[in-house]
């Protein structure tokens, strides 16, 4: 397997697609890393899922300290609600950690169809996408998992952390999406706590984009190289106990109230680190 960038543009634009010139779009494979990417595929090949994902880790020396495994208990299924730092190679880490401990036949995430494209993880991907017949398949999808008892991985944000005008980084509003889900199949939800981030320059291109106001999250562009970048990094990564949406849904709360106190569960996790 090798990332063909040209060729997944040219694929997603249709007919427009043919017609952009191959100098306009070598750019853009030097931003994303394209030739590090591909070395690091080649390093992990003939693997997918959990063990795709620890070749990975490997080869760009990343060490994980993992606290909380403890607070999990055995034959339960849950959603478990991760924040989203580094917008990759924080699914990966997860999938490594999850994958293994349920087997990857028993767990499920759902990710922006665009991550399809990495092949030796599509198994465990569920498209998330919302217009139309595609929509409809992809919530088909993701109910028929839970109703086959996968442990289901949610990143209730949606997008990468953000840097925020207080100068602290954190992910933006968790939507209620993961607890409507917890709530509609009877499951507790396990809050993560990823700590890690980005390099100043993603946070950056992203106010830069906002007070622009461009619509288009043009720094996701820089997601590959960063992930490249993050080589020999430690990340801690800590799996608080379980919440119970039902028992706060008996309470009074709204589902997107539960989002926000779960939230900020592992908001105040990472103020005590």
């Amino acid at each position: 397997m090798k990332i063909d960038i040209a060729g997944i543009i040219r694929s997603r634009l249709g007919k427009k697609g043919k017609m952009i010139p191959p100098f306009l779009l070598r750019p853009v494979e030097k931003i994303i890393c394209q030739d590090q990417l591909n070395a690091m595929l080649e390093a992990a090949a003939g693997t997918t899922g959990s063990e795709f994902s620890k070749r990975i880790l490997q080869h760009l020396g990343i060490t994980l300290e993992i606290a909380g495994l403890e607070n999990i208990p055995t034959d339960e299924k849950f959603v478990f609600a991760s924040n989203h730092p580094l917008g990759g190679l924080d699914g990966i880490a997860l999938v490594a950690i999850l994958g293994a401990k349920y087997g990857d036949d028993n767990f499920r995430v759902p990710v922006n169809d665009l991550l399809l494209n990495v092949e030796p993880l599509r198994d465990i991907f569920l498209p998330i996408n919302k217009f139309g017949a595609q929509g409809r398949e992809a919530a088909e999808a993701i109910n028929r998992a839970f109703e086959e008892g996968k442990q289901i991985m949610m990143f209730p944000a949606g997008l990468v952390s953000r840097l925020h005008p207080d100068g602290s980084i954190h992910d933006l509003l968790w939507q209620k999406a993961f607890v409507a889900k917890a709530l509609e199949y009877g499951r507790r939800i396990i809050p993560i706590r990823f700590e890690a981030l980005n390099s100043m320059r993603f946070y950056k291109a992203a106010q830069l984009r906002k007070k622009l106001g461009i619509g288009f999250n043009f720094e996701q562009v820089l997601l590959p190289s960063e992930l490249v970048r993050a080589g020999g990094s430690r990340f801690r990564i800590t799996f608080l106990p379980p919440a119970d949406p039902a028992a706060m849904r008996r309470r009074g709360h709204s589902p997107r109230a539960i989002a926000l106190a779960i939230q900020q569960s592992v908001l105040k996790l990472a103020k005590i680190n």
